[in-house]
């Protein structure tokens, strides 16, 4: 079955992508496209199993950096293509469909 390309899945390509060699963490990754950890997660599980992303957990002793260990995400080459390609294809969403993305989650 492919990748099924949301609006969420293009957003957070399109994070990936704004620097395809660099690992980033899953929180850095929902401040960068404003969306909660628990909807980007799934996206980058998806994105791995389809091959487009590798991820790896840091090697750290949490006690002593008093945080849990980060897992990293990095685009394939592959996947940047890939990445790429459905950005391109994407239609950009309007202001106020991103404008209330970026607000899930929040309050009042």
């Amino acid at each position: 079955m492919p990748l099924r390309m949301t609006l969420q899945t293009v957003m957070v390509l399109r994070a990936l992508m704004s620097n395809p060699t660099h690992e980033f963490y899953g929180r850095e990754l929902a401040d960068a496209t404003g969306l909660m950890p628990g909807t980007t997660h799934p996206i980058l599980v998806r994105l791995e199993h389809e091959g487009w992303v590798v991820s790896r957990k840091e090697d750290i002793d949490p006690r002593q950096e008093k945080r849990p260990a980060r897992r990293y995400y990095r685009l394939t080459a592959g996947g940047a293509m890939a990445a790429s390609e459905a950005i391109r294809k994407s239609r950009r969403p309007s202001d106020a469909v991103l404008g209330g993305l970026t607000e899930e989650g929040t309050t009042g």
